[in-house]
């Protein structure tokens, strides 16, 4: 008879179930510690790069809190994207805080003109909105589609 002959059937599936139950601890604890690894917080330190809020005309404008959500209305108002009215970087990235794109001033005049119309409106609510005439596209119709 050989080694394994002689162990009893059953020992012989603890032998295998056992294998088995140490793989899977093995396992879990390099998955918990992969995702202790790969959960830790971003580094607050570094910058990524100018904030939008350098340049004083957008204090005038824009509002630190939702300034996100209030560019990705934008977005979508417009149809196109950050290039649209911001200065890309050399090297990738947006120059958020520069004027030297014309977009950037007229943006700043729509975004006026809106809150213009808005104010004049009795209940104080937002009624108008770059896609109020947009409507996903950087010109606006004038006129109905034929």
């Amino acid at each position: 008879m050989t080694k394994n002959q002689d162990i009893p059937l059953i020992f012989r599936r603890m032998e295998a179930y056992d294998m088995r139950m140490r793989l899977l601890k093995i396992f879990t604890v390099v998955l918990i510690a992969g995702l202790a690894l790969f959960a830790q917080e971003e580094k607050k330190g570094g910058k990524k790069g100018p904030s939008p809020f350098d340049n004083p005309q957008n204090l005038k404008l824009l509002q630190k809190d939702g300034l996100r959500n209030t560019m990705l209305s934008f977005n979508t108002a417009l149809g196109v994207m950050c290039g649209e009215c911001h200065m890309a970087n050399p090297g990738g990235g947006f120059n958020f805080p520069s004027d030297e794109n014309p977009h950037k001033n007229v943006a700043r005049m729509m975004i006026s003109m809106v809150r213009d119309i808005n104010s004049k409106f009795p209940d104080g609510q937002q009624h108008v909105r770059c896609y109020t005439c947009h409507r996903g596209s950087t010109m606006p119709l004038t006129e109905p589609p034929k």
